[in-house]
């Protein structure tokens, strides 16, 4: 799903806001997640999951192309947690769709 695929379920879904209206309303609430994120902030939506940053520390990779030894400096990036509905509804719906109980090793 791509934000506008968000944009035309959410107008779709609530007939008294115009496209307009649905479009800022995404655009709000992606902007204040990011915002959180980037001030370090964890989010919480009970039901769906959780976002936080992780710190990822200083280590030594390899350029794939030369073989050489590169210093990877320390980075924060963001990580989602999904929650127990989330990920029991996902699993419920991959049956579904595969239609089986265990999925294939």
């Amino acid at each position: 799903m791509t934000r506008s695929d968000l944009v035309e379920e959410l107008a779709s879904r609530f007939s008294q806001l115009t496209h307009r209206d649905a479009e800022q309303a995404v655009k709000t609430i992606l902007d204040a997640l990011g915002d959180a994120l980037v001030r370090g902030h964890r989010i919480e939506i009970r039901g769906f999951g959780s976002f936080s940053i992780n710190h990822r520390p200083p280590r030594m990779g390899r350029n794939p192309r030369s073989g050489e030894s590169v210093a990877i400096p320390s980075k924060r990036v963001p990580h989602f947690k999904p929650g127990k509905a989330l990920r029991e509804a996902v699993d419920q719906g991959t049956e579904a769709v595969l239609g089986q109980s265990d999925p294939a090793p």
